[in-house]
């Protein structure tokens, strides 16, 4: 009786038992409203959502890594023009597209990161790329261009990147001397967080930055504490929003950090930050998952392009409301 006993209480302790798998997506958040998105445009983007959480959902499924979940699931909102990344990246003042992207392993918080490049079909595997081989964190411009035609990424011509949309926003922005948030009354941002069943956590971010930015300007996607951060000790954060706020609170960096010195839960931790942001001035929000399976959002705009899967299931959302 007694040995039956202590097998029981190893089978309850196991990691595989101990992690139920968790996936949590963005694609971006600011002034989404459901008057300013059309019905067809709506059933879009919850598409699009729901197939990038299907992409990472499998490999957690199957007993794969948090990594690799979260990669594949940023690829494919990246192929997706619907998003602010990748394909659908936004022009610069110049009329070109150039693209941050960050990746980040909880298990000893190694990461990687790029900055303004311009040619890689998919800019979340070169930041996974420079991460693991390369001895360097981030890459920009056309060193990391350079970098990614001799690791044999994927490229892809200007024509690839520059959708018809992007171009309408670019031309409204200087007809009308707006700023880029008039143009895009959103943050395209889009971003993936893990827990896999073997307890780790991984997180990736991806994005095309924002409408006329000028001067090879770098948002917080690709900055590691800002708006990507991953730690097995704490959290796991992907952000989107104001990136000059977001850069200057530390907000990935920073919710982790009260989880871990604090105890505070992933919610109250994420709220706190987002506030802490917004009284600066700031807007946006991020996604959470810990360690412990909590796997959360928070957001002080009227929406976020968001969802959630585990083994219990997938569900996306667009507005505040839901």
């Amino acid at each position: 009786m007694r040995l039956l006993l202590i097998i029981g209480a190893l089978m309850m302790t196991s990691p595989a038992a101990a992690h139920d798998w968790k996936l949590v997506i963005h694609g971006g958040a600011g002034v989404i409203e459901r008057n300013v998105l059309s019905p067809e445009k709506d059933k879009a983007i919850r598409a699009a959502l729901d197939h990038a959480l299907q992409s990472g959902s499998k490999i957690l499924a199957a007993g794969g890594s948090s990594l690799d979940a979260v990669e594949a699931a940023v690829r494919e909102l990246e192929n997706d023009p619907n998003f602010n990344a990748g394909r659908g990246a936004v022009f610069t003042y110049e009329g070109t597209n150039e693209m941050d992207a960050a990746i980040m392993d909880g298990r000893d918080r190694n990461a990687g990161a790029v900055a303004g490049v311009t040619s890689t079909k998919n800019p979340i595997s070169l930041a996974r790329t420079v991460m693991e081989d390369s001895p360097h964190v981030m890459l920009s411009g056309e060193g990391a261009n350079i970098f990614s035609r001799e690791k044999g990424l994927e490229q892809a011509g200007p024509e690839y990147f520059a959708t018809p949309e992007r171009k309408r926003q670019l031309d409204e922005l200087k007809a009308n001397k707006l700023s880029w948030f008039d143009v895009d009354m959103k943050y395209g941002t889009v971003g993936a967080v893990a827990l896999d069943v073997s307890g780790h956590v991984a997180a990736a971010t991806s994005t095309g930055g924002v409408t006329g930015k000028r001067w090879g300007r770098v948002g917080d996607s690709p900055i590691i504490g800002a708006g990507t951060y991953a730690d097995d000790r704490a959290c796991v954060i992907s952000a989107t929003g104001s990136g000059e706020y977001f850069i200057r609170v530390g907000v990935a960096h920073e919710i982790c950090a009260r989880m871990r010195m604090k105890g505070e839960s992933a919610k109250a931790a994420s709220d706190a930050v987002i506030k802490e942001m917004a009284d600066l001035g700031g807007s946006g929000g991020v996604i959470i998952v810990s360690p412990g399976g909590e796997a959360d959002w928070s957001f002080n705009t009227p929406g976020m392009y968001r969802g959630k899967a585990s083994a219990a299931g997938r569900n996306v959302a667009i507005y505040g409301d839901e």
